[in-house]
């Protein structure tokens, strides 16, 4: 049985009268894909905050692999690379700076981050800017920089938040064979979405969450087989308002 990489155990999370997270619990395992459904204000930001520390929750545990994310941050903290939906990179920094700085904050030697930031930098093709101002890049080309800033310093685990929306099909196919190889090589990735075709082509593990609580959870093609998954994200999109 692999290791117990992210547990959660009845989190939850509330802004004023709004739950946002509602005495949710899961496991993910080391090695797994998860892709975490669910549509715009379901909780899945909130989650993935609070499992990275940038939100204080008002109920539950949250664990990676088996050090609490409250009171043993230190060694929590480095084991997760967290790709966010907004852009919020140092402005003072060069491309290559936000990369070795991010990497510092780890522990990474500078000799280390440098050749880290330099093999990501070129996968992802913004390796000939990287003296440039991050301002200066296109919105795709940021989204490049967000998650090679949450690779550099080689995390056990990658969490992302939406990591495609916005983005050009180019792009999005790229990040998806970035992933599926990583994932691979044994990365645990957990990926908040809130598209079908997203989850269905890079997960092994669907998790549907809705109003803060889970809605379905299982193996994925278990779950496609029996349509089960299909049917759920018709409910969910039957009951989503009207933009």
């Amino acid at each position: 049985m692999p290791n117990e990489a992210i547990t959660i155990q009845n989190l939850t999370k509330s802004y004023g009268q709004l739950k946002a997270v509602d005495n949710l619990s899961l496991t993910v395992y080391e090695g797994d894909f998860v892709a975490f459904l669910g549509p715009n204000g379901a909780g899945k930001t909130t989650t993935i905050h609070s499992i990275t520390g940038l939100c204080n929750f008002n109920a539950g545990s949250v664990k990676i692999f088996g050090h609490d994310v409250v009171s043993e941050y230190r060694k929590t903290r480095p084991m997760i690379g967290l790709c966010p939906q907004e852009v919020n990179l140092d402005p003072f920094l060069s491309i290559e700076g936000v990369l070795i700085y991010q990497a510092g904050y780890f522990g990474v030697p500078k000799q280390k981050a440098i050749v880290k930031a330099h093999e990501l930098l070129r996968f992802f093709g913004i390796y000939d800017k990287r003296k440039q101002d991050f301002r200066k890049l296109s919105g795709g080309m940021k989204r490049r920089l967000l998650l090679c800033r949450a690779l550099v310093h080689d995390p056990k685990i990658l969490i992302l938040d939406e990591p495609t929306a916005g983005t050009d099909l180019e792009l999005k196919y790229q990040i998806w064979a970035y992933l599926q190889k990583i994932n691979e090589e044994g990365k645990t990735i957990f990926l908040t979405t809130h598209y079908m075709e997203e989850a269905e082509k890079l997960s092994k593990t669907v998790v549907i969450v809705d109003q803060g609580r889970i809605v379905l959870s299982g193996n994925k093609e278990v779950l496609l087989k029996n349509h089960t998954l299909e049917q759920k994200f018709l409910e969910m999109t039957r009951k989503a308002p009207a933009v």
